[in-house]
């Protein structure tokens, strides 16, 4: 007997669990593009974004998913034969290597495996070896999706400015924006990347590029960028359609205008940084709790490197895709899949899972996501050791 008819949880990290009132606020009549409401409309979100990010910077729009403002951001920054230096957390690092590689550049990539975060110090070094500062841009994700590592940004800037060294500091909120605590402009980065689907609540559509002076200067000498991905007019447009180069993406901007009240307007950046912290401590308290038989376990041992979006974990295979199926078949919650933790067509896939707790999400929401693969682990017979959903409940108590 199956147990999933009901509203189904999809818990996966993006994209994100929809607010009603954002589909509702999509939910109309397409508008006039080129005056009235929608111009208006468009005002009020771009102080609202900036909010978001942290900055007092410019931002560029996007009808784009992530892998597009990777783009972007790259083309507006470099010219080809520039050097890149990829510092790589797991499959996302990786994605936006490829991109830069893909654009011309000579890309060295620094990986730092799928559980720990980048080592500022092996950065620094390595930053000191180029003397001739080679090396224009610096790239990593604050979260990556995969993996559910988070890098420590401000450590970043520092081992930039130890070195003395003027590369552009690249960031990818993409998984993070909205949940994790990010400070464009007080922790110097230059670029960040991110888009509509996660932390903002919004279904997938638009990607957005956040860039400061020195990325803008660096414009100049890029010479890989098309029309449609510079990000002067998106920025500074003269007329309206040029913030999109075309036909603005109205109904998403409606439904991102309902999740900017909510986020910040209504509830604020601290106090949803502190919610995503306390259910993402309530998550980790639970899988400590059911690793202590077994082999299920976090991906990521050091709290101070774990997600505040979204939680990676292992067990032994083929359980993490057996324990993924009864919960999507049997209870109505989807998990993420193992995403690039281990090669296509090695069993060792099935061991890894994810579950995200970014955007519209709360204590009943996570409490029973947690309960549901408790009863998925019983249902299977998969050894968890006890008292895994009382001290969740305790995490997200306050206690």
């Amino acid at each position: 007997m199956s147990l999933s008819h009901g509203r189904s949880y999809l818990a996966i990290p993006g994209p994100s669990v929809i607010p009603d009132r954002v589909l509702q606020a999509m939910h109309r009549p397409a508008p006039e593009i080129h005056g009235g409401a929608m111009v208006e409309l468009l005002a009020g979100l771009l102080p609202d974004l900036r909010a978001v990010a942290r900055t007092r910077h410019k931002v560029a729009m996007y009808i784009s998913n992530g892998h597009g403002v990777w783009e972007a951001s790259l083309a507006n920054t470099i010219a080809r034969g520039d050097r890149v230096l990829a510092l790589a957390t797991g499959r996302f690092g990786h994605g936006w290597a490829e991109t830069a590689r893909g654009l011309g550049a000579e890309v060295e990539v620094m990986d730092f495996g799928k559980s720990a975060a980048v080592d500022p110090d092996r950065v620094a070094a390595r930053l000191a070896e180029d003397g001739g500062h080679a090396i224009r841009a610096v790239t990593l994700t604050h979260v990556d999706t995969a993996t559910s590592v988070r890098n420590d940004i401000p450590a970043l800037r520092a081992a930039l400015d130890a070195a003395g060294h003027p590369a552009l500091l690249m960031v990818d909120c993409i998984a993070s924006l909205g949940c994790d605590r990010f400070e464009m402009d007080d922790w110097g980065v230059d670029v960040m990347i991110s888009a509509c689907q996660k932390g903002l609540m919004v279904p997938p559509g638009m990607g957005f590029v956040f860039f400061g002076p020195r990325a803008e200067a660096a414009r100049e000498r890029a010479d890989c960028v098309t029309p449609y991905w510079d990000w002067r007019m998106r920025s500074e447009p003269e007329v309206f359609y040029q913030y999109f180069w075309g036909t603005a993406p109205t109904h998403h901007l409606y439904g991102l205008r309902a999740a900017l009240d909510m986020l910040v307007q209504e509830e604020g950046m601290e106090a949803a940084w502190a919610r995503h912290e306390r259910l993402a401590r309530a998550v980790w308290a639970a899988f400590d709790a059911w690793g202590g038989e077994g082999s299920l376990a976090l991906n990521v041992a050091d709290p101070a490197s774990r997600s505040h979006a979204v939680t990676s974990a292992r067990i032994d295979p083929p359980n993490g895709t057996a324990l993924r199926d009864w919960l999507s078949e049997t209870a109505g919650v989807t998990l993420g899949i193992g995403l690039g933790m281990a090669a296509p067509g090695d069993p060792a896939w099935h061991g890894y899972f994810r579950l995200a707790h970014m955007g519209h999400v709360n204590a009943h929401m996570v409490l029973g996501a947690l309960g549901a693969i408790e009863a998925g682990l019983d249902a299977l017979g998969l050894p968890h050791g006890p008292g895994a959903l009382e001290a969740a409940a305790r995490v997200a108590a306050g206690r």
